[in-house]
């Protein structure tokens, strides 16, 4: 079996890519990322060599390249490949549209043509919107999306769902919860409360730091898209959630407290704006049909990825200059 998988440098890709290799030997990856400032080869470094593996630079949004890899007819397409955080959307939308929309379209006529038996779109509960204080996503829940980001996942989804029922297309959908684990590049909380507090910096906390998030370990998560892969019905949405509901504040002094860092590290800054109050997922649908569950409680998992960051420092000080520093010391200082 041989499987496309795109923007595999990133977080959620880079583990999907590790997970699939230990698990299916005998698989064959293909890796097309463009190499943003969230794309790290690094995250992969331990597969150059592997003839199972194959890493391709390009952009979603180029027609040639995508042809041309789908030309050798993967029996699957797992598309990660995405512009992702949400701060960036309200600075800037213009990328997120052109990635997330016009890429998806060029990985979708790329893969019709050439028959592909299997395409996942990789998308996120944000495409929701926000819930009030009790109550879960499901698969069923009217799209509402409250960013520029969530928008351009919803409007990608949508497309998908278009050539399903157009073209009969063998699509699927997943849209997943909060990703915590190893290589997230550190604009995102987890990791920024985690690089902040090891620098002994201040940890910036949005508004009142009351907003909820339901955490979900990226393994987790891995074995969900691999279920779905192979078991899911075409057509189909599956809601993948880790059932462990936080608020960020919460989460932020877990962080504190493991590292034995002092509370007065917290800073409450000014909340974002359009920022959902809460996330919630039901993920009954892919537990019946599919046979998963989350088995990673968040307190475990929270410890396993703290202890991940600092021993890989040097791949934190690697990714946390330039661009990153730059963009995010800028931000916090209009807060």
């Amino acid at each position: 079996m041989k499987i496309l998988v795109t923007g595999g440098a990133g977080f959620i890709g880079s583990n999907f890519i590790r997970y699939m290799r230990e698990v299916y030997p005998d698989l064959f990856i293909t890796n097309l990322d463009k190499l943003t400032y969230a794309g790290n080869l690094d995250n992969l470094r331990d597969l150059e060599g592997d003839s199972h593996y194959r890493f391709v630079r390009g952009d979603i949004c180029d027609l040639q390249i995508v042809n041309e890899l789908m030309s050798a007819r993967p029996d699957a397409v797992i598309h990660f490949a995405a512009e992702t955080h949400v701060d960036r959307s309200i600075h800037e939308a213009r990328s997120f549209v052109e990635t997330n929309v016009l890429g998806t379209y060029c990985l979708l006529e790329a893969a019709r043509e050439q028959r592909v038996e299997r395409f996942v779109q990789i998308s996120t509960d944000e495409v929701y919107g926000s819930l009030p204080p009790s109550g879960r996503f499901t698969e069923e829940t009217p799209l509402s999306p409250n960013s520029p980001y969530s928008a351009s996942k919803a409007a990608a989804d949508l497309l998908v769902r278009s050539y399903v029922h157009t073209h009969r297309f063998p699509a699927l959908i997943t849209r997943c919860s909060n990703n915590y684990g190893a290589y997230q590049f550190p604009e995102k909380f987890l990791p920024l409360m985690i690089n902040n507090a090891r620098l002994g910096k201040k940890l910036p906390i949005y508004g009142d730091g009351e907003n909820v998030r339901d955490w979900l370990f990226a393994r987790d998560h891995c074995r969900a898209i691999d279920r779905v892969m192979r078991k899911g019905r075409v057509g189909e949405i599956y809601n993948i959630g880790g059932h462990n509901e936080w608020q960020n504040i919460e989460v932020a002094r877990l962080v504190l407290k493991e590292l034995g860092k002092p509370e007065s590290l917290l800073q409450f800054v000014q909340d974002r704006p359009g920022h959902d109050r809460r996330y919630a997922i039901d993920a009954g649908k892919i537990g019946k049909e599919l046979d998963w569950k989350a088995e990673t409680k968040f307190e475990d998992g929270l410890r396993w990825t703290i202890r991940w960051y600092l021993e890989h420092e040097a791949w934190l000080d690697q990714v946390t200059s330039g661009d990153y520093r730059t963009y995010y010391e800028r931000m916090y200082a209009k807060r």
